[in-house]
C-alpha cells in the first residue's frame, strides 16, 4: 500500500488523507457556570415542599429527607427560583420550555465564554459546535442562540444532541473527538446545559421513594470544551482524546428511561441502578480498551489511572469503587463535583474533568493524580449506556 505521502492529492483518497488531521484530538480548554440560586442539601426537603405547597403530605415528607441524605450532595444550584415558580403556579409543559428557551443558551454562553477566554483565541475561530441537552425541545434552539451569544460565524456547523441524559456529555465530546480528527485545523466547541425545571414538579401522595429520586438528585448547570488537534503553539492541550466506545446492555431499557410529557421531562431511575453499573463497568472497560491498558499479573490495574467518572451519585460511585477494587481517592473528583453541585446530567463529567485538572495542577490536593499519564472518562445513560473514552494527559 502506497505512504500518504506519495498518494496524488487530486485523487479522492489523496483529498481526504489532507483533510484530516495528524495527530488525535485533545481537550484544548473547559469552562462551567451555574445560576445564582443555590439551596443546601440538608435545607432541601423543607424547601421543595415549600415550594410546592406539599407541607401536608406529613407521612412523604420524612422519605424524601432520607433520600437526600443518602445522595452525597451538599448543595444544589437552580434556575428555578421561588419568584420564577410563583409566577408560573401551573408549570405547564409551555411555560417550562419557555423558561428553557430563555435561560438555556445564557447559561451555556456563560459556561463557553469561560472556555473560549481560557482557549484564548477568538470565539470566531470556533468551526463546528455541539450542544447536548436534556431540558428544551425548540428549533430553532440553544444552538442557534449561541451563535448570537458568543458571536460565532454564520457558517458553523451545528449538531444537538437531546435526551441523551447522563451520558450525554460523554456522547458529545466522542462526537467531537472524531469531528476533530477527520477534518484538519477545525475546532469545535461543546456546550452541555442543563435546567431541572422541565422535570420539577410537586410530590405526590402516591410518590415512592424510586419516583423521587430526581427531585432529590439533579441540579443545573452548563459545561463547555473546546476540542481540537494538531494544536498551535498557543494552544495547551490538557488531554489527550485516544478512543472513545458506548455499550448498550442488553435488557436494561426499563432501568433508567426518560421522557417529554405533558408534565415536562418524566422517566424512571432504577434503584438497582447502581449495583447494574458496577457489575458490567469492569468488562465494559476491557472490551473498550483492550491492548491500551497495561496488564499485571493477569489482571488489569485500575489504579494506575485517573478517573474522570459521571458520579450520577454517591451510591454508583461507592458501587464502582468496589467493582473495580480502586484506592480510596481515586473518584476524588467525582466526588467533589457531586457534593458541590448534585448530578447536572450531561453537563456533570464537564465539571468532573475541570476537577481532575485542577487536581492534577495541585499535587498535594485531595485524590492527587499528576503521576499518572492515562486515565478514563466514564458517563451512563438510558439504554442502559455505558460511554467510555481512554484519556492522556497532554501536561
Amino acid at each position: 500500500m502506497a505512504s500518504s505521502s506519495s498518494i496524488p492529492a487530486t485523487t479522492v483518497r489523496g483529498i481526504r488523507v489532507a483533510q484530516r488531521a495528524d495527530g488525535p484530538a485533545a481537550v484544548l480548554a473547559i469552562g462551567t457556570a451555574n445560576p445564582p440560586h443555590c439551596v443546601p442539601q440538608g435545607d432541601y426537603p423543607d424547601y421543595y415542599f415549600r415550594v410546592t405547597n406539599s407541607d401536608h403530605l406529613t407521612d412523604l415528607k420524612p422519605t424524601f429527607a432520607k433520600l437526600c441524605g443518602m445522595t452525597g450532595i451538599g448543595r444544589r444550584f437552580f434556575h428555578h427560583t421561588d419568584e420564577l415558580l410563583a409566577t408560573h403556579s401551573d408549570l405547564s409543559l409551555d411555560a417550562r420550555l419557555d423558561v428553557v428557551a430563555t435561560a438555556a443558551p445564557e447559561l451555556a454562553a456563560s459556561a463557553a465564554a469561560n472556555a473560549i477566554a481560557e482557549w484564548g483565541r477568538p470565539a470566531g475561530d470556533i468551526t463546528h459546535l455541539v450542544v447536548s441537552t436534556n431540558a428544551g425541545s425548540h428549533a430553532p434552539g440553544t444552538d442557534v442562540r449561541l451563535v448570537s451569544l458568543l458571536g460565532l460565524r454564520h457558517d458553523v456547523l451545528r449538531t444537538v444532541l437531546q435526551l441523551n441524559g447522563c451520558a450525554s456529555g460523554c456522547a458529545a465530546l466522542r462526537l467531537a473527538k472524531d469531528l476533530a480528527e477527520n477534518n484538519r485545523g477545525v475546532r469545535v466547541l461543546v456546550a452541555c446545559v442543563e435546567l431541572t425545571v422541565t422535570a420539577f414538579h410537586a410530590p405526590h401522595e402516591a410518590d415512592t421513594f424510586d419516583t423521587l429520586i430526581p427531585q432529590g438528585l439533579f441540579g443545573d448547570g452548563a459545561g463547555a470544551i473546546i476540542v481540537g488537534a494538531d494544536p498551535d503553539v498557543h494552544e495547551r492541550p490538557l488531554f489527550e482524546m485516544v478512543s472513545a466506545s458506548q455499550y448498550v446492555i442488553p435488557d436494561t431499557e426499563h432501568m433508567l428511561t426518560m421522557q417529554l410529557g405533558s408534565g415536562g421531562i418524566g422517566g424512571t431511575i432504577a434503584t438497582g441502578l447502581p449495583r447494574l453499573a458496577a457489575g458490567i463497568v469492569e468488562r465494559c472497560l476491557l472490551d473498550a480498551f483492550g491492548n491500551h491498558l497495561a496488564v499485571v499479573g493477569g489482571v488489569v490495574e485500575w489504579n494506575n489511572l485517573f478517573w474522570a467518572v459521571h458520579p450520577g451519585s454517591s451510591a454508583m460511585l461507592d458501587h464502582i469503587v468496589r467493582a473495580l477494587r480502586l484506592a480510596p481517592g481515586k473518584l476524588a473528583a467525582s466526588r467533589t463535583v457531586v457534593r458541590e453541585y448534585g448530578n447536572m446530567l450531561g453537563a456533570t463529567v464537564i465539571f468532573v474533568l475541570d476537577e481532575v485538572r485542577r487536581q492534577r495542577e495541585d499535587p498535594e490536593g485531595e485524590g492527587a493524580a499528576a503521576d499518572e499519564d492515562w486515565g478514563v472518562m466514564m458517563g451512563f445513560g438510558p439504554g442502559f449506556t455505558v460511554e467510555t473514552m481512554l484519556l492522556h494527559a497532554a501536561t
